[in-house]
């Protein structure tokens, strides 16, 4: 099977060996990396990391390797990036979960959701709001998790507070006021700002911990939720000195009653907006996919669309996250995000990240020790 004979090079530390056949590694970089010592990644100079959240559970941290290896197995390539979350309400780190994932020669990718149980949606915030998180309540927990990061010591990707610029997790702006506040740097909006001094202070505590194995990710939704200019994307920004990716969510049609999309119309504008927040930080499509509905769009074009255009009208876009998840709604119905809710849209992503601009091999970089 390809993906064991992968993870087998990838465990005797040859994968930065793999990678540089792709022409993405510089002229410096090691024949043989032991992923096993100091490593960072490197950002490909042709290509895009392929990667994959495989429904890992209604907490998104129930990662194991075989759910890994079968969906590896049944896209035909190894994921070089692979995301879980890790909930405030489970108050702990997810060492197992990534050990199983830098193991297996792949990136984690943690979505660190400032979120208590039992994780619904549409009701605002709880025990760990913003406000709580910038008066120093949660501070034991930040240096808890911090420690066992910095304890893990390979290289993630760690996003705090995803998608804030929406209107369904308790963390949004929505929840912390619309309301206009003048100081002497002029007019600011409350509730991205609180968003603001959240994100900041949770980073520079890790940081005070003495954690330099994450790169931090400022992840928003493509489009803002309500579509206003106090809540755009930038509004939330921290500053480059606090990321290191920029994230975006990237979804289709979802429900059955949403209107179907094509992807270009769903990431030309927000990826400008991204662009326009730094010139030189990676963009990763944190999370991407889209339902599978009679009567709708056609999904397997979608997904071939999507493939296409991620790795050749946005040079930016390093790394893509497939969101391969199922749920059942309210009303009864399906969401199917996954590749293979039919057979043609299992084909459809088969062939996408078979070309080999999708890199399925991080290349890695031995840090040198002076």
């Amino acid at each position: 099977m390809l993906n064991v004979r992968v993870w087998m090079f990838t465990r005797t530390g040859l994968v930065a060996l793999l990678a540089c056949g792709f022409g993405a590694c510089g002229k410096h970089t090691a024949s043989h990396v032991d992923p096993n010592g100091p490593v960072e990644i490197v950002l490909p100079k042709h290509g895009v990391y392929t990667g994959a959240f495989m429904d890992f559970g209604e907490a998104e941290d129930e990662v194991t390797l075989e759910m890994i290896e079968d969906f590896e197995e049944m896209v035909g390539k190894h994921q070089a990036v692979i995301a879980s979350s890790s909930y405030w309400g489970e108050q702990s780190f997810p060492t197992a979960n990534l050990n199983v994932i830098w193991r297996h020669g792949a990136l984690p990718v943690v979505f660190w959701s400032p979120w208590d149980k039992p994780y619904e949606q549409n009701r605002g915030p709880d025990k760990f709001g913003l406000n709580e998180i910038i008066a120093g309540k949660w501070d034991a927990y930040i240096d808890k998790w911090a420690d066992a990061a910095r304890a893990f010591g390979h290289p993630m990707i760690v996003a705090f507070g995803v998608e804030m610029n929406g209107e369904w997790f308790p963390w949004s702006g929505t929840y912390y006021g619309r309301d206009q506040r003048a100081d002497e740097k002029g007019t600011k909006w409350v509730g991205p700002e609180r968003f603001k001094q959240a994100y900041r202070y949770v980073v520079d505590r890790v940081r005070a911990r003495g954690v330099s194995n994450i790169k931090w990710m400022f992840h928003t939704n493509n489009y803002s939720y309500p579509l206003e200019t106090w809540n755009f994307a930038p509004a939330y920004y921290p500053g480059a000195d606090y990321v290191d990716w920029l994230g975006l969510s990237v979804y289709g049609q979802q429900f059955r009653d949403e209107p179907w999309a094509n992807v270009r119309s769903l990431i030309d504008w927000p990826y400008q907006e991204m662009s326009g927040l730094d010139p030189n930080k990676p963009i990763m499509i944190a999370e991407w996919g889209t339902g599978e509905f009679p009567k709708s769009g056609n999904k397997s074009e979608w997904i071939k669309e999507g493939l296409e255009l991620f790795r050749t009208r946005y040079p930016r876009i390093k790394a893509a996250i497939y969101w391969h998840e199922r749920w059942q709604n309210l009303d009864q119905s399906y969401s199917n995000l996954r590749v293979n809710s039919s057979v043609e849209s299992l084909q459809a992503y088969r062939e996408g990240v078979a070309h080999p601009d999708w890199l399925g091999n991080l290349i890695l970089r031995a840090i040198p020790h002076y």
